[in-house]
């Protein structure tokens, strides 16, 4: 088979894009730590998409979760066979989507798809619609034409992306580690840049630390009888930035090139302007180049914390609420070189691989000691109101993922 034949029948698949992210957008599947009800409908209309595509290896792999009406987060793995079928090229996605937040910063209905030309707008669109119709669109070009990939390709979607994995690849590499073969390969179209150029290889450490500060309660008229927490909250998170200069070198394979360490959450203390407050709760965002121990850096944010509480008369409690670190995948493997070929193939351009802060699911299979790769061509808008996406960048990493399915290499 051509690649000419796939690609010209991909630039016939735009309605087909449209019609996925229309469909997608209109079933929100939040998890229930951001106030949903998972992923379920989400997942069965994908499972049926499949099944109408042709594809006959469907397997699911529930995580039971009561939180949610159904009682489980769904994760789905659908192979489509290779030449050699001892080995498979995952692509994985997530079903999840975040919140849409403040609706009045939204100039459409966040679960309405709205077209403007060749941009979808919705919630999910980018995140991670965009990797799930690309992977949709590039099994459909190859069994419409016929095409036999080199090696199994297999499409994962799973849940809980955004908010721990816990259920899900998490749960699949903890509970059913017998889905992946020793040779198999993987790519997250998770995050990428307008250009297509950078393939990520390598993620920042990742750190989620709950900061919990006990003071004594007290009305605002009479602070001597208290110890105002928000005070020393406050100090603490100024002095936190301490870390910025404790922890400072640099790594050109990054954007930007050093560890962040950033304070975001805060929790509600008081309902009233006149009482002086005797717990506040923030939390602070790491993400710390690969060369640094997170333990270190655990160390040396509790050393602060405590020289805090001892100046400001409180307690000061540091919990960890995630982490996550992973090692590098070389950059000279055959897979990453094959999927550098395809990009500048499909997009006429240079690809070059680095790393990232923000933290993937390219992190699980990576400490599995799988190779794993983050691509796509995205125009960076996840999270943020009127979210959207390019419907011409779907079809092109639809076409560069048909493309390296036919390009790879059978054996390691």
């Amino acid at each position: 088979m051509h690649p000419e034949q796939i690609v010209n029948f991909l630039d016939k698949q735009a309605e087909t894009a449209v019609y996925l992210q229309r469909e997608m957008v209109a079933l929100p599947a939040l998890g229930p730590k951001n106030g949903g009800q998972g992923e379920h409908h989400k997942a069965q209309f994908l499972t049926t998409y499949l099944k109408q595509l042709g594809l006959k290896d469907i397997r699911q792999f529930p995580a039971e979760d009561p939180r949610v009406e159904s009682g489980q987060r769904p994760n789905t793995a659908a192979v489509l066979p290779g030449r050699n079928p001892r080995r498979t090229l995952w692509i994985i996605s997530h079903l999840d989507i975040v919140p849409a937040g403040d609706l009045s910063l939204w100039n459409t209905d966040p679960f309405t798809l709205h077209q403007d030309g060749d941009l979808l707008y919705g919630r999910g669109t980018e995140d991670n619609h965009h990797g799930l119709v690309s992977s949709l669109l590039a099994v459909k070009a190859l069994l419409e034409t016929s095409a036999v990939p080199r090696i199994n390709l297999g499409l994962l979607f799973v849940s809980d992306e955004e908010t721990g994995n816990e259920y899900g690849l998490e749960f699949l590499f903890r509970q059913h580690r017998d889905l992946f073969g020793p040779e198999d390969l993987f790519l997250v179209p998770d995050f990428g840049t307008p250009d297509s150029n950078l393939v990520d290889v390598s993620e920042k450490g990742l750190m989620w630390l709950k900061i919990t500060v006990v003071g004594k309660q007290c009305h605002g008229s009479t602070p001597e009888k208290g110890r105002n927490s928000l005070l020393a909250a406050s100090a603490a998170v100024l002095e936190l930035r301490e870390l910025y200069t404790r922890f400072d070198r640099e790594n050109p394979l990054f954007s930007p090139p050093y560890s962040t360490f950033e304070a975001t959450k805060k929790e509600n203390n008081v309902p009233n302007i006149n009482t002086i407050p005797g717990k506040d709760i923030f939390y602070l965002d790491c993400r710390i180049l690969p060369e640094y121990d997170l333990d270190r850096v655990l160390a040396s944010v509790r050393e602060i914390t405590e020289r805090i509480a001892s100046i400001y008369g409180v307690e000061i409690h540091v919990e960890t609420v995630h982490r996550e670190s992973a090692p590098a995948t070389d950059a000279s493997h055959p897979f990453v070189q094959a999927l550098l070929r395809s990009i500048g193939t499909m997009y006429n351009t240079s690809p070059a691989p680095g790393g990232i802060g923000g933290g993937t699911v390219a992190a699980f299979p990576r400490k599995e000691g799988f190779p794993a790769a983050v691509w796509a061509t995205l125009l960076g808008n996840a999270h943020q109101p009127n979210e959207h996406t390019s419907i011409q960048n779907m079809l092109g990493d639809a076409k560069v993922l048909a493309h390296l399915a036919l390009q790879m290499p059978e054996d390691q």
